[in-house]
């Protein structure tokens, strides 16, 4: 008896069991998308982390997160680029999602009671017992950052065609991180210990300036990246098809 498969799985790989039997599995596929993804999630997740401490370079004030931020913004800049708006949301709200859940398996290790031999239960929970205001402050700036500064990327490549790269990733990455820093300064400042205005200006100008700078001068790596991928993946522009 023929057994009639799918397009998608006729392809996938064909081996034969101890018993004789025909077995299939899903091929996996070379896409570089799921693997920017994961880089794109584990990085907000373990900023979410750092992000918890505060700290003082001389007068500069900001966070441990912060060399950490421009990254996820240059993994963002190369998927809305490549894959577009709707594919970098559904990588956003993914980060989103696993961040919840990372910080929920963090509350439950935490509750669970500690074993007499385990001595670090006060340092534990001090480090990954995050503060609800700061985890606000995080995942609000970081959904609000990384879908503006998508949705500028994509508007602007709309506009310009492939023309204009580097000016469309500067300007995503300007309104991107602006919303990002100023959102999570004012959820997260109080905690922190900014109780002033002048220190709330200087979290927010030292922030933004520091990582939208940081993206700027790794703009040569994202441009390359992003015509790695394109060539890796066989993109072929509208003018060009």
């Amino acid at each position: 008896m023929s057994l009639l498969l799918p397009m998608t799985t006729q392809s996938a790989t064909a081996t034969t069991a101890n018993g004789g039997e025909s077995i299939r599995f899903i091929p996996v596929q070379s896409a570089l998308y799921p693997w920017l993804v994961t880089v794109f999630v584990v990085t907000f997740i373990i900023s979410n982390i750092n992000a918890t401490k505060g700290v003082q370079l001389g007068p500069l004030i900001t966070d441990g997160a912060f060399f950490l931020f421009p990254l996820a913004y240059v993994v963002g800049d190369v998927l809305s680029e490549c894959y577009g708006f709707k594919s970098t949301r559904r990588a956003i709200y993914m980060g989103f999602g696993l961040a919840i859940l990372a910080v929920l398996c963090f509350y439950i290790a935490i509750w669970l009671p500690a074993a007499d031999f385990y001595e670090g239960q006060d340092a534990f929970a001090a480090t990954l017992g995050l503060v609800p205001q700061i985890l606000l402050a995080s995942l609000a700036g970081y959904l609000v950052g990384q879908l503006l500064n998508s949705w500028v990327l994509t508007r602007m490549k709309k506009k310009s065609g492939e023309k204009g790269l580097i000016g469309r990733l500067v300007a995503s990455t300007v309104v991107g991180e602006l919303g990002d820093t100023f959102l999570f300064c004012l959820i997260a400042a109080p905690v922190i210990g900014v109780d002033s205005v002048g220190g709330f200006l200087n979290y927010v100008i030292v922030g933004f300036v520091w990582k939208t700078l940081l993206e700027v001068v790794l703009l040569p790596v994202t441009t390359r990246v992003i015509k790695w991928v394109k060539s890796r993946e066989n993109y072929i522009p509208l003018e060009s098809a």
